[in-house]
């Protein structure tokens, strides 16, 4: 398996080295660049634009290079310095917007996976032990209805019922007086108490969706002859599904790990600007809308990288989960 490991790992290389040149090519294919989008900005709002000034502008932050001189120059910072560059609208350092927001971006996405995770594996298992009976008929609904559903309608749905009648303050992950406080219990309470409401909106959709994959698995698994013939021998149904059949229809559990990944950047865009989330989704969709090519590539290439650790975690789990799977 450490050789596999090492493989992967140095076929990675080159593929982020595609991925980084396809996202500073993807960023620079909309007309125009970030002051382009300032010059429209200005004049919408009625200020004076210096063309003087743009002109010096255009040449510090070294808009007229050919597009291989800036990639240049962006990746080599990034593989010699740690240098994400700079960011134009923020005026600070790509690097600190992004680890700025990582914390609250991980702790709002990693505790919805659980949450999706803890509720989709019991529901799904029961589903396929108990088919058609009245709590199968019931998951199905409530999973269609999570599937149904859009995420911010939900978000709202859930803001007002907190506000209404539990009294909860809503909106960010923090309460006014917690957000510049030093770390202590009562803040952690505190973000809790803030953080149900996006874990189960990011979570609903993929938990209907992981019942139904795990329901249709694990109902094609109990109807092979091995588990036929377990139960037959008079063992316990309990083990007879949970040592064999329910390892096999996990696979999809494990294999989403892939995308899930990147979605914890930008899968949560909508949910987070709907619930004033200071994640990292809102600072993704400004940076494309304003052309702030640094930090919009840094992003796609973080989300590129996420996404190839993402299956090699996932091709590993499920060599460790499931016999038949080999490595070449």
């Amino acid at each position: 398996m450490l050789r596999y490991i090492i493989k992967r790992l140095l076929y990675m290389i080159p593929t982020l080295l595609g991925i980084s040149m396809i996202a500073f090519v993807i960023i620079q294919l909309p007309p125009g660049d970030y002051l382009t989008s300032l010059i429209s900005r200005m004049t919408q709002n009625g200020e004076n634009v210096d063309p003087a000034q743009i002109a010096q502008m255009r040449a510090i932050y070294g808009f007229d290079d050919p597009i291989w001189v800036q990639y240049f120059k962006w990746i080599t910072g990034i593989l010699l310095r740690g240098d994400f560059g700079y960011s134009f609208e923020w005026n600070r350092p790509v690097s600190e917007l992004i680890w700025q927001r990582m914390g609250a971006t991980l702790s709002v996405s990693l505790a919805a996976l659980l949450f999706v995770w803890a509720v989709s594996l019991p529901i799904g298992i029961y589903s396929a032990m108990r088919r058609h009976s009245v709590g199968d008929h019931i998951a199905t609904f409530f999973g269609f209805i999570g599937l149904a559903i859009p995420n911010f309608i939900l978000a709202l749905t859930l803001m007002y019922v907190s506000y209404k009648y539990l009294g909860q303050n809503v909106g960010g992950l923090q309460s006014q007086e917690f957000i510049d406080a030093p770390a202590s219990w009562a803040k952690f309470v505190d973000l809790l108490a803030h953080l149900w409401i996006p874990v189960v909106v990011i979570g609903t959709a993929g938990t209907a969706s992981l019942i139904r994959i795990l329901r249709a698995n694990l109902t094609d698994e109990l109807s092979k002859p091995y588990v036929i013939t377990a139960k037959a021998k008079g063992l316990p149904e309990y083990k007879v599904v949970l040592k064999y059949p329910v390892r096999i229809a996990l696979n999809p559990f494990v294999s989403a790990i892939g995308w899930v990944l990147p979605n914890l950047i930008s899968g949560v865009t909508i949910t987070a600007i709907v619930l004033n989330l200071p994640t990292a989704g809102p600072l993704l969709l400004r940076a494309l809308i304003s052309q702030d090519m640094y930090l919009a590539g840094s992003f796609i290439l973080l989300m590129g990288s996420l996404t190839l650790v993402g299956m090699l975690i996932s091709d590993i789990l499920l060599a460790l989960l499931d016999p038949r799977i080999r490595f070449n």
